[in-house]
């Protein structure tokens, strides 16, 4: 499995493979990896992966599986075959659920002569407001409280990490150490369009708070000049 060589994981939220493979080629010498999602998987299904994984790339597949525990697992098995770099599953599907698919994607990466994928966690979506989680998904307490809460079952069922957004970073990194990965969505660089996020950071704070790494989409892929924006990125990152 090859290594992601910098933080920044670019989200390939496309229709076809011509314009994934595109973006790809572009941002390959200065991304850290790529991350397939819902809408680029369900539109030409695993070829996704393979493909960018041809290119030598490492590869975040996105699918937030949630099921029960043998459904989950048998998934886990498959994309760990295609090659993911990292795969995840949702945290609200419990501890079993999450331990069976850190076991059979360890399992199935020993017998296929692989290195295993990291297998994290989703906490809550970055889209979600405290107001929302609330007053429409109905659990009460803070959103920091459960994330901490879903980091420590997802640590204690086998995982690697979760995904959460940058403003969890600190407590996260209380609750599980150094070692447990922080994957970040929702950062976006100073001035950019806040899209359909909530609860952001710049990416300089995110890695400075502790994040392993961060996935952008819409800032890189829908700039004018992708390759461009993505070096900005990177350079603030390093400052």
């Amino acid at each position: 499995m090859v290594s992601f060589k910098n933080p920044l994981i670019i989200a390939l939220d496309v229709d076809t493979i011509a314009q994934a493979e595109n973006l790809a080629d572009k941002l390959g010498p200065y991304a850290g990896g790529f991350k397939v999602g819902m809408q680029l998987y369900n539109s030409v299904g695993p070829e996704a992966v393979r493909g960018l994984r041809e290119k030598n790339v490492p590869v975040f597949v996105d699918l937030k599986l949630h099921d029960i525990p043998n459904t989950v697992a048998g998934a886990a098995r498959v994309l760990t075959r295609h090659g993911a770099s990292i795969l995840n599953v949702h945290a609200a599907g419990g501890a079993g659920m999450m331990s069976a698919a850190a076991t059979a994607s360890r399992d199935e990466a020993a017998r296929a002569g692989l290195k295993p994928p990291l297998v994290v966690a989703v906490t809550v979506l970055t889209s979600i407001s405290q107001d929302v989680f609330n007053k429409e998904i109905g659990i009460t307490g803070p959103i920091r409280d459960r994330v901490v809460t879903w980091a420590l079952l997802a640590r204690e069922a086998g995982l690697d990490g979760v995904v959460a957004s940058p403003l969890e970073i600190t407590p996260i990194r209380e609750a599980c150490g150094e070692d447990f990965v922080v994957i970040t969505p929702g950062v976006r660089p100073a001035g950019a369009a806040q899209d359909d996020q909530k609860r952001t950071m710049t990416p300089r704070e995110a890695v400075r708070l502790g994040a392993t790494y961060l996935v952008v989409g819409r800032p890189v892929t829908a700039a004018p000049d992708p390759v461009k924006a993505l070096r900005a990125i990177l350079e603030e990152i390093d400052s």
